[in-house]
């Protein structure tokens, strides 16, 4: 990594340009001070989330979008979740809090119940860019919002990447994998003075992950690219969230979960549906779903609940 990091960059563009992603979000946190007040969280207005008459996302939501702007990955979140948001403000707010509390590890601030707002739960990406934005001084915080690129950036710059995380929750998982990488960071003199956003933005440029998707041209015809999000993507979103939704309620384990998603990301269109039959039964039923379901092949069936 020293090789690549000691060539990054050079002519500064990218560091003017995480700069500027800065001072947004200096300005994310001063007008909205929750991590220095928690009182202030009370005075969250439902128009600073998403305006109605005519839609118009909130300036809450626009300051963490603009504060994330300079990654190559997609950042930006369907606006029906910034309406929801406002529809159960009394909720986003207690998740708000949860997500500024220094008593809370990361793990557990990932694992609160983002679930209960439409589309906050699917993925858990919406509620990692609150977190990041809202504890990035601390220094335990990167702005990468997916375990699975946690795990391509450490597998590429981590020298003995260590521990398992079989048995470990979404969030536990998305600590120990952000731990692992800050390490790595900090290994080098050179990293370790860089800011989270900066090492983030280098990783997704140095060591794009396998599931990029191959840029498409700006329309502002400034000679930058745009990321754009697949159907596979957007669906592997919904079928995430159902999982959260049946993790939360007990019907499967933190180790289920990732075996779920894990064989839901290698199966074949027709699998994928009679998989989401199973858990949707398992997620209405007290018992056990049932075992006279819709047949499809190849098909191999999951470890028993």
């Amino acid at each position: 990594m020293l090789e690549k990091a000691t060539a990054y960059d050079r002519v500064k563009v990218t560091r003017t340009e995480v700069d500027r992603a800065l001072a947004i979000l200096k300005d994310l946190r001063q007008k909205y001070p929750f991590t220095e007040n928690l009182r202030s969280i009370e005075w969250l207005e439902p128009d600073k989330l998403f305006k109605i008459n005519p839609d118009e996302v909130g300036e809450f939501f626009r300051l963490i979008e603009g504060s994330l702007k300079p990654l190559s990955h997609p950042t930006f979140n369907n606006s029906n979740i910034y309406r929801n948001a406002r529809l159960q403000i009394g909720d986003f707010k207690n998740l708000i809090r949860a997500s500024v509390d220094s008593r809370k590890s990361l793990a557990q601030k990932v694992d609160a119940p983002w679930e209960r707002i439409g589309g906050l739960g699917q993925d858990k990406q919406l509620a990692e860019e609150i977190i990041f934005c809202f504890n990035y001084e601390n220094g335990t915080v990167l702005p990468i919002f997916s375990n699975q690129h946690l795990r391509h950036f450490i597998n590429r710059v981590a020298d003995a990447p260590s521990g398992q995380t079989k048995y470990f929750s979404l969030g536990q998982e998305y600590e120990h994998y952000t731990a692992e990488l800050l390490n790595a960071k900090n290994s080098l003199p050179l990293t370790r003075g860089w800011d989270a956003l900066y090492f983030a933005v280098f990783l997704y440029n140095t060591y794009p992950p396998p599931d990029s998707e191959p840029p498409t041209t700006n329309p502002s015809g400034e000679g930058k690219t745009i990321n754009v999000v697949t159907n596979e993507q957007l669906e592997l979103r919904v079928f995430v969230k159902l999982l959260s939704e049946l993790q939360t309620k007990g019907k499967i384990t933190g180790q289920q979960f990732r075996e779920f998603r894990e064989q839901w990301t290698h199966q074949q269109p027709n699998d994928r549906d009679v998989l989401v039959w199973r858990l949707k039964q398992l997620l209405t039923t007290e018992t056990k779903p049932n075992t006279d379901q819709p047949k499809s092949q190849p098909y191999q069936k999951p470890r028993k609940l």
